[in-house]
């Protein structure tokens, strides 16, 4: 039992490790999607899902190399002691930064752009240690007139600025 603890401990303090292990995850997601929802085709006629399942592959190559290396490392770097998690995680900052976009997608779908941005910006500002209510707002309203002006008139982003769409 005392020689699985030791390596599995180690594994879990390398950040290298956990982004090679994302990279994999992600790329594989990527591969599947662009090979099971679209035509492949072949390399003189590509396919919609020619590009994605490629670039997905690599990036799952990629994140393997990665791991690899984090998961062969020793030395120095492994003894400091180098932890994922800090002693004393912020969880109320993480909770808003993740609820920020959460908060956009479910405003701006059934709301529009204005309330989506407001609601993802606020939330997510709320998050810092060092915010408060005023501040928070301020920056939310900045960056919506900000957002609005780019994404909907300059860009001309097909998202409605301001709409009701009932039945949450």
């Amino acid at each position: 039992m005392q020689s699985i603890a030791g390596p599995f401990r180690e594994l879990t303090r390398k950040r290298d490790f956990y982004a090679g292990g994302l990279m994999l995850l992600i790329g594989l997601g990527v591969a599947l999607k662009g090979w099971s929802s679209y035509r492949l085709g072949t390399l003189m006629h590509m396919g919609p899902g020619f590009l994605p399942t490629a670039l997905g592959v690599i990036l799952a190559l990629i994140g393997i190399a990665i791991a690899g290396a984090a998961a062969s490392a020793g030395g120095p770097a492994s003894e400091a002691g180098e932890r994922i998690l800090p002693d004393h995680p912020q969880w109320w900052g993480w909770f808003c930064i993740l609820a920020g976009p959460a908060l956009f997608i479910l405003c701006g779908r059934y709301f529009g752009l204005i309330p989506g941005t407001f609601a993802c910006v606020f939330v997510a500002a709320l998050g810092d240690r060092t915010a408060t209510l005023k501040s928070s707002l301020v920056l939310a309203l900045i960056v919506t007139a900000l957002g609005v002006g780019l994404f909907s008139y300059f860009l001309q982003i097909p998202m409605p600025v301001l709409t009701w769409k009932g039945g949450l």
